[in-house]
């Protein structure tokens, strides 16, 4: 199962809540039949690394009129799964460095919890996921080394593989996020009930034992 997400995506943190809850019901058997991927897809690669105006701030300007009730529907959803996020506290940054330390986390086997850890950071906390000293602490709070962490931000590590992911992204035809592509099928919504999304992982499983 391959997710095409960015950090800087409400719905992102909605559906990894959700996924995870799919997962859940599954039995272990056909659990450990699975394997999640995280992918980068930067909604904003344009986007500066210093933090500017608020993401309510930017919705309000994005929809208009319209602002007040998606925002509260983000808020509806966030809260059904959980979570907390700060709308008024999340400021856009450049994402391309947050995604290498989730690539570097992936060869440690910690790439979910660091995916967790930032996307808590950003939504929650309203921290600066484009600072090196921001995200060195959230890579060792995942559990990765902090030289590692260090050595990556100082270099271009895995830069070439967060833009294979993005050419991956343009092959699936994914063109909003959070998408889950499993085993190769046409990328779906990660956003969809967890009974839906077990559904999808099921028949999947169930054709690879066919």
């Amino acid at each position: 199962m391959e997710i095409f997400a960015d950090v800087l995506c409400p719905w992102c943190y909605i559906g990894k809540r959700r996924l995870a809850a799919a997962l859940a019901q599954i039995p272990d058997r056909d659990r450990d039949r699975t394997r999640t991927v995280w992918r980068g897809y930067e909604l904003a690669p344009e986007q500066g690394r210093t933090p500017g105006r608020t993401a309510a701030e930017a919705m309000a300007e994005w929809w208009a009129d319209q602002a007040p009730a998606r925002i509260a529907r983000i808020h509806a959803l966030d809260l059904a799964e959980g979570l907390e996020l700060n709308l008024h506290l999340a400021r856009p940054v450049n994402t391309f460095d947050a995604h290498r330390l989730c690539r570097l986390a992936a060869g440690h086997g910690v790439a979910d919890d660091m995916m967790e850890r930032l996307l808590r950071a950003y939504h929650t906390e309203g921290l600066d996921i484009a600072d090196a000293g921001t995200l060195e602490r959230l890579g060792v709070e995942a559990g990765l080394d902090g030289a590692d962490v260090r050595a990556l931000l100082a270099g271009a590590a895995h830069a070439d593989d967060v833009r294979a992911d993005e050419r991956r992204a343009v092959a699936y035809g994914v063109t909003g996020v959070p998408a889950l592509v499993i085993d190769g099928w046409p990328p779906v919504s990660a956003v969809q009930s967890p009974k839906e999304l077990r559904r999808l992982v099921d028949d999947r499983l169930a054709a690879r034992a066919g």
